[in-house]
């Protein structure tokens, strides 16, 4: 269980002290409280093998953490007819020291609520998996024309994880679930700020605004259990990341599953009283 990215202003004082001393990574700091962090820089703009490397030595001290990595926006958002040979081996490239050291867990494609089941939709899904064989991946669908049967069987065909969401709950948003299509599982939580979420008036951080209550998680913790007995790997995200909620909500599921790091920094039991009980244990 991580977080997606790590690197946000509005997380200094609050997930990591105001001022890094002594050489301190924000990485390295998110790894002694959790196993696992989605790259988003890949998504927003290419990056080169040595960051990958860099990322590997700020998490060495831990040694269950994973990555997973989101796709660029150019293969997923701004697309054309086919994916872009260059961008996908560019990519490949950038990945290269993660899987060397057995530390991808996965790639994921994050699609659009616009990208709609259709046949045109379905041969570029085909096209973007074939130019990803060899790294395991998964892939999020955010409308709901993809709750398909055949869709899944064609994932899990290929190999590829379907990604369970958590979402606000409007019309046409693909409702949660506990898919499993292959050996590892992937759940991304994203937050319920309907208001915001299709408002293009609202910033990613208006949109990312929200603390999940252990009422809300409760339904999560079940079916999270429910794919973990059906997988040899499950990554679970949150994507709510804002003022480090994604981290408070993170740690809140790894306790309930008995899995417990370092004691969550002051300043977020703070802010999150939730987290209080956890550090007094």
């Amino acid at each position: 269980m991580g977080t997606a990215g790590w690197q946000y202003d509005d997380w200094k004082g609050i997930v990591y002290p105001d001022k890094m001393t002594g050489g301190a990574k924000p990485l390295a700091l998110l790894a002694r409280l959790c196993d696992l962090v989605e790259i988003n820089v890949t998504y927003y703009r290419p990056i080169v093998a040595r960051q990958s490397v860099s990322w590997l030595t700020q998490t060495a001290a831990n040694p269950r953490f994973m990555f997973c990595a989101k796709l660029p926006a150019a293969l997923t958002h701004e697309r054309e007819a086919s994916p872009d040979p260059g961008i996908i081996n560019g990519f490949r490239e950038s990945m290269a020291p993660l899987v060397a050291a057995q530390k991808l867990g996965a790639v994921l494609a994050q699609f659009p609520w616009s990208f709609k089941r259709t046949s045109m939709n379905r041969q570029y899904l085909a096209r973007l998996a074939d130019a990803m064989d060899g790294l395991p991946m998964a892939v999020e669908m955010r409308h709901a024309s993809w709750d398909h049967a055949a869709y899944r069987a064609g994932l899990a065909e290929r190999g590829i994880a379907c990604c369970n969401i958590d979402q606000p709950t409007v019309a046409g948003c693909l409702e949660p679930a506990a898919h499993v299509t292959t050996s590892f599982g992937y759940v991304r939580l994203h937050g319920r700020n309907r208001e915001h979420w299709f408002n293009r008036d609202s910033g990613r951080n208006d949109r990312y605004n929200y603390l999940y209550t252990r009422d809300e998680l409760g339904p999560w913790m079940a079916r999270i259990m429910e794919m973990r007995e059906q997988v040899k790997k499950l990554f679970v995200v949150t994507n709510n990341h804002y003022r480090g909620q994604a981290v408070a909500n993170a740690l809140e599921l790894q306790a309930a599953l008995g899995i417990r790091r370092a004691t969550p920094p002051e300043t977020l039991a703070y802010l999150y009283p939730t987290l209080q009980r956890l550090a007094k244990a």
